[in-house]
């Protein structure tokens, strides 16, 4: 482990409250008989996010093996899935992340070859149809690409393996960025609203900045795989693109738009649809962070001091807090906190490290008042994921922001 960022009179506060937490998570048969949103093949919502939390706290040496591992058997207790709606997020490819972040657990070894081979196969087919959909002139939808659901998502476990087929998605991402004939649209443009399907609301579609589900995630993983000296031909100008649409919708402002449209006759650079809450999925930390990341992989100096300088107001803005009224990594305290600690180990500038101490108490107390979900994404295995990061100053061991493209 690293040690990032100087230690706080609220570590043991933070790390106490991760504790709790992570006792109140103990037990799969007690939590799972309160219910999870999905099976225990989900990262979001079952066995496999909270098996996350107890396999960072033992390989730390704060937590016990045991529990870990009674929690990687609750997540690999049902067939293996591995059909159209695996993801990063869901099925072969989760089971894959967790196991390997657990570092080959004990008689679950065998399974890792096997899962390593049905993500693989996942992968190829999503590119195939990728390619296919790029070939037909039409307009993709957010779960081609996006992080959750999408071959971004795939890719980042791709590049933490090392695997070869890392660089086909790249080249993929590429021709996503890529400009159509007489459009003035980006090529990630999609037909449909932010759920995938089409609405009044969007009735020419939209442009979706955001780390969960829009550019925002390419862009994190083109700049990664860069930083890892892995790199196709093509990738700094996909990145340089991205990076050039993120600028024109966040014009002079401190915080990006998740979401952009304008109408087809409006001559004018994207539009803003409102201001999002500072959020992970769809807010300024995420996209902050993933403009950080391509300004490291290019050496931008203007850039990266544009991330930071974004990031510092959001979190001084009273304005833009108070919009945070959950606590979870996806749209919540512990997303905005996470982000931010990620920005300030990389940052230039000590007032991202400075700011954070309020925020990790801002969070602390809406403790006591928050949901009781045990989930990874929305619940409390997130939250005691980010409080124990934050508690010890340390880059992840199993690097499990990775999952959040943060890393």
């Amino acid at each position: 482990m690293t040690s990032l960022l100087p230690a706080t009179t609220l570590d043991s506060h933070a790390l106490a409250a991760a504790t709790a937490l992570a006792e109140q998570l103990a037990d799969p048969a007690t939590v799972q008989a309160r219910g999870t949103r999905r099976r225990g093949q989900s990262l979001a919502g079952g066995a496999a996010g909270i098996a996350l939390l107890h396999v960072e706290r033992a390989r730390t040496g704060h937590g016990d093996p045991t529990i870990a591992h009674a929690w990687l058997r609750a997540a690999t207790r049902e067939p293996l899935s591995a059909g159209p709606n695996a993801s990063l997020y869901f099925g072969a490819p989760t089971l894959a992340f967790v196991l390997h972040a657990a570092d080959r657990p004990r008689d679950l070894t065998d399974v890792l070859p096997r899962l390593d081979r049905a993500t693989v196969a996942v992968t190829q087919r999503r590119l195939a149809a990728a390619h296919a959909r790029l070939n037909s002139g039409r307009r993709p939808a957010l779960a081609e690409f996006d992080l959750i659901r999408g071959l971004a998502g795939l890719g980042r476990y791709h590049l933490h393996r090392g695997h070869p087929i890392t660089a086909d998605i790249l080249t993929y991402l590429i021709r996503l960025t890529e400009p159509r004939d007489g459009d003035e649209r980006p090529g990630w443009w999609t037909d449909l609203d932010p759920s995938g399907a089409p609405s009044d609301r969007y009735p020419h579609g939209h442009g979706n900045a955001g780390m969960s589900h829009g550019i925002a995630a390419p862009l994190a993983l083109l700049a990664q795989a860069r930083l890892h000296d892995i790199q196709v031909d093509g990738q700094r100008d996909a990145i340089d693109r991205i990076c050039t649409w993120l600028d024109s919708c966040r014009g002079a402002g401190p915080a990006w738009p998740g979401i952009v449209t304008h109408p087809v006759d409006d001559q004018e650079p994207g539009r803003p649809r409102g201001r999002q809450r500072p959020s992970w999925c769809y807010g300024t930390p995420g996209i902050a962070r993933a403009y950080q990341l391509a300004a490291l992989a290019t050496s931008d100096t203007t850039r990266r001091r544009t991330a930071e300088t974004v990031m510092v107001a959001c979190l001084h803005d009273p304005a833009q807090l108070d919009q945070l009224t959950d606590i979870g990594l996806c749209h919540g305290l512990a997303g905005l906190l996470h982000t931010a600690y990620r920005i300030a180990t990389d940052a230039t500038t000590p007032d991202l490290a400075t700011a954070l101490p309020p925020i990790v108490q801002r969070l602390l107390d809406r403790l006591p008042a928050a949901h009781s979900d045990p989930e990874l994404l929305d619940g409390l295995a997130g939250v005691a994921l980010t409080l124990h990061t934050a508690a010890t100053h340390t880059t992840p061991v199993t690097n499990w922001d990775a999952a959040f493209l943060l890393a």
